[in-house]
């Protein structure tokens, strides 16, 4: 993994929209610009800047790159061109507390968030020493953890450590918001779109994911997922390139791991970084959250750089290697049933033996020593085995010959009926559910041997 060493602690990341190149806010107050290889990973140092003695808290790019907005604890937001890496200008006192979060909308919108909870909105085309913001927000007690803008309903979307989250028309003069939820009696912490901004994960200080329905309002949530057994302090989207992006989201937690989660239904994919027993702090995916590099900081001198296709690769070779062993144990399973099922050759009674009759036929069933052979015995005369060597046979009458063969063959074809019933277990087997298992076979077919 090629991981990008610093010099202090690292609070917030951006990625050049346009160009592999990222930059870094520092607790020191330096802001640093790195150069990676877009297939290995390996960064060369640009330039550093400290445009303040106290700690850059956050960062935000410009649509096009050329700007790098940065605030923090001095309450200030400095204005950088990323071409010189110089400063072009700075608002002092911007904010009345430190700014704890800052979000590029538009071309004509930026904005920020404090520790005292006041939203304030502001034109960076002309920010300058006496700038004043457009509009001020101040509904929310606690501190702005996140902000997410939406931009076909021109609203902007903010998470609060007081529990409650709030959505903003920018477009109305109001200085109220235009929606804000019942407070969930956890500091909400971090907040991304899912389901082409259908609904909304918001990560939470207990580890539970708050799911928020933009159809079913905003005054509470509509499903909570626990699972992470730290609070979620950031939370990322996977490039749409990847399956089932809309649905899978990555997660940074205070345990210091950089997880894969899959929702509806819920399933933990893996594990993308790990940060020790540093707490993951912010998380960002380069090329506009388009590209193949995942950016993660916490309170370590480190920022760490996941290539994702790597990620992803793995993992699919793992599921092609779990898919071939299960197709492999499925054929051994299907071959033992086949023994098991297997019956050993029977013997097959010719259809003519059907019509001897039944003292014959008992005799040759206990000899198993003689093959099977074809008997032919003529109904109108029987011959007495059992009689005495001396005694002339008595020529019995027509009717009697005729009553005798008719009972007699009668008795013998029910009596072979019910032995092969008996012996035949395969021909009445009842058919069972499953690719696997053997059906009934066709009596027609041993008849015919």
């Amino acid at each position: 993994m090629p991981d990008i060493s610093v010099s202090s602690q690292i609070f917030d990341l951006a990625f050049h929209p346009t160009s592999s190149v990222v930059y870094t806010a520092h607790l020191t107050g330096s802001i640093h610009s790195f150069a990676y290889d877009d297939a290995t990973g390996e960064s060369t140092p640009g330039f550093t800047l400290r445009p303040t003695k106290r700690s850059v808290r956050a960062l935000a790019l410009s649509p096009d790159g050329g700007k790098l907005y940065a605030a923090g604890k001095a309450k200030a937001i400095h204005t950088i061109d990323t071409t010189t890496g110089s400063i072009t200008s700075t608002l002092p006192s911007a904010h009345n507390a430190p700014i704890n979060r800052m979000l590029h909308c538009t071309p004509q919108l930026l904005a920020t968030g404090d520790d005292d909870g006041v939203i304030k909105l502001w034109d960076p085309r002309a920010l300058s020493a006496e700038s004043k913001p457009t509009r001020e927000y101040t509904h929310h007690f606690d501190f702005v953890s996140d902000l997410l803008w939406l931009d076909d309903k021109k609203q902007l979307v903010a998470t609060s450590g007081d529990g409650t989250l709030s959505v903003m028309d920018v477009r109305s003069k109001k200085t109220e918001p235009f929606a804000q939820s019942e407070d969930q009696e956890d500091e909400l912490l971090s907040i991304l779109p899912i389901r082409g901004a259908s609904k909304f994960v918001v990560g939470t200080q207990l580890g539970v994911l708050s799911i928020f329905s933009r159809h079913k309002g905003w005054g509470d949530c509509v499903d909570r997922i626990p699972g992470h057994p730290h609070s979620v302090d950031a939370l990322c989207s996977l490039p749409s390139s990847y399956p089932s992006s809309s649905n899978t989201l990555l997660t940074g937690s205070s345990d210091g791991l950089l997880r894969v989660v899959e929702l509806f239904p819920t399933k933990l994919v893996g594990v993308v970084a790990d940060h020790g027993d540093w707490p993951i702090e912010r998380i960002k995916v380069d090329r506009a959250g388009e590209g193949r590099w995942v950016g993660s900081v916490g309170h370590e001198d480190v920022l760490r750089m996941t290539d994702l296709r790597e990620v992803f690769e793995d993992e699919d070779g793992e599921e092609g290697d779990a898919d071939a062993k299960e197709e492999e144990s499925e054929d051994e399973e299907v071959a033992e049933r086949d023994e098991q099922f297997a019956s050993p050759r029977r013997k097959v009674i010719a259809p003519s033996a059907l019509d001897a009759d039944s003292s014959d036929s008992e005799s040759d069933s206990d000899d198993e020593a003689a093959p099977a052979t074809t008997i032919v015995v003529d109904p109108a005369s029987d011959s007495d085995d059992d009689g005495d060597e001396g005694d002339e046979p008595v020529e019995p009458t027509e009717e009697e010959a005729q009553a005798y063969a008719d009972s007699d063959s009668d008795e013998g074809v029910k009596e072979k009926e019910k032995k092969r019933k008996k012996k035949d277990k395969l021909s009445g087997r009842p058919a069972k559910k499953g690719r696997n298992d053997v059906g009934a076979v066709d009596k027609g077919f041993f008849s015919g041997l």
